[in-house]
């Protein structure tokens, strides 16, 4: 009797280290879980940045106001009968 005791109290603690410790255990489903979270805020920033280039790339496909914008912005291009102005500031 007392060896059947003994066995399954060794069982028993080979279970509870496993459920503690183990794979698969308390400690390893709650870094998962904050591993998810993290993942789907991650996501959802990602998510709103494709709305945001979608709702741009719609924009510059359909009208020439946003390429417009977008020749003076970033290449420095003006209109016909335009006068480009620079204002430099001095060094301090």
């Amino acid at each position: 009797m007392k060896w059947i005791s003994v066995t399954l109290l060794l069982i028993f603690l080979a279970l509870q280290y496993r459920l503690w410790v183990g794979d698969g255990s308390v400690a390893d489903l709650v870094r998962l879980d904050r591993e998810l979270q993290r993942q789907n805020a991650a996501n959802e920033r990602l998510q709103e940045r494709n709305r945001v280039l979608a709702i741009e790339v719609d924009d510059l496909k359909d009208g020439l106001n946003s390429v417009e914008e977008r020749a003076r912005e970033d290449m420095g291009m003006i209109k016909e009968g335009e006068t480009f102005y620079m204002l430099i500031e001095p060094n301090r």
